[in-house]
């Protein structure tokens, strides 16, 4: 599958580059740069980058966007109420539906490998380049053109979504919240085992499993991936939350009754 033209990118995004190296970089994953390398393609002097150097600014940019705008929308929150919406606001989940309401995976540019591995759907290569590019909109518009992009895309829609007036901050320990839910009823607490590992020491890929011993969740093994183990992890007690939340009403009457008899 070839990366689709970075205009019709341009006009989702609301802006055209005038340095459009930037936001070629923004989209370039690693695997392309060092494929093309290998192949004698790009010289040292002349080789496209890739966009590992521009997350790293795209998430400063956006932490600091999104620290701002709550700070001036909710005056009545304390600091840890701040700290727990931001977090949900920067997290990958959150990034990962913006990223594919952009339809970003489209635009990537990949090697071959990463390409035949279903790279254009992987969350972290999704939420690495949308954060790329937030780094490419500051360094080629400015502040106003990537705080007006991040606010518009990213956090302007969620917040509304949340609607915080009236609703809580969702829960973003989903480990924490996982293994309260379960010592409340007495319940096993759940398996973490750590199944995969790949990719170079600077920019792993962890693949998490988390199993529940209880009968009625026993075949149901979550699987999650990360840039860290504890995020697949969160990532993977969230899943199984969903799973126990998803069960039949009777089943979770009969499991409570079950406990409360043990």
């Amino acid at each position: 599958m070839k990366a689709r033209d970075i205009s019709a990118l341009e006009q989702s995004l609301g802006y055209v580059f005038q340095r459009q190296e930037l936001i070629e970089q923004a989209l370039t994953h690693s695997s392309q740069a060092r494929e093309l390398e290998a192949l004698g393609g790009a010289t040292p002097s002349a080789r496209r980058g890739d966009n590992e150097q521009l997350e790293f600014l795209g998430d400063a940019v956006l932490g600091l966007v999104t620290s701002e705008a709550i700070f001036h929308r909710f005056p009545e929150f304390q600091e840890g109420h701040l700290s727990k919406l931001r977090a949900h606001l920067v997290g990958q989940r959150h990034l990962l539906r913006a990223a594919e309401q952009l339809q970003i995976g489209h635009y990537l540019r990949l090697g071959r490998g990463e390409e035949k591995s279903g790279g254009r759907n992987k969350a972290t290569l999704l939420v690495d380049a949308l954060e790329a590019i937030v780094a490419a909109l500051y360094l080629d518009g400015g502040w106003t053109v990537a705080r007006d992009f991040i606010l518009r895309t990213i956090v302007g829609p969620e917040l509304a979504h949340m609607n915080l007036e009236s609703t809580a901050i969702p829960v973003m320990d989903f480990k924490s919240a996982l293994q309260e839910r379960l010592q409340a009823g007495g319940r096993k607490q759940p398996v973490y085992a750590l199944v995969k590992e790949e990719g170079p020491e600077h920019r792993k890929t962890f693949t998490v499993e988390v199993r529940l011993p209880e009968p009625e969740v026993a075949d149901f093994v979550a699987r999650a991936q990360g840039p860290t183990k504890k995020r697949a992890e969160q990532e993977a007690a969230r899943q199984v939350l969903e799973r126990l939340a998803a069960l039949p009403v009777a089943q979770r009457l009969r499991t409570t009754k079950d406990e409360s008899t043990a």
